[in-house]
């Protein structure tokens, strides 16, 4: 649990996290857009969650979706219940382009 939460403890990365807490799923444009950085950035932060199982991706066409991956990790889950609500991006630019 604690090589979790110093995964967590970066700011990036719980920004990541708050972003999908309350999305059913986000591609990297959309989180891009919400961080104003750039898309290796976000890309290597995805990796480090996804190899800690926090989220999961899933391929459709040319994009990768993100998701919350927290369903074996209940005091996970109730610590990132706490994370105030995050701006979403106003319009995703992968969903209009799909």
């Amino acid at each position: 649990m604690a090589d979790l939460l110093k995964l967590l403890g970066d700011k990036t990365r719980l920004t990541i996290i708050a972003l999908l807490k309350n999305r059913e799923e986000l591609c990297v444009c959309d989180i891009v857009e919400c961080l104003h950085t750039t898309q290796p950035n976000v890309s290597q932060h995805l990796r480090k969650l996804k190899a800690a199982d926090l989220v999961r991706e899933s391929r459709r066409g040319q994009w990768v979706y993100y998701s919350l991956s927290l369903e074996d990790k209940p005091y996970l889950q109730r610590l990132i219940d706490e994370l105030p609500p995050m701006e979403q991006p106003a319009n995703t630019c992968c969903r209009d382009e799909a």
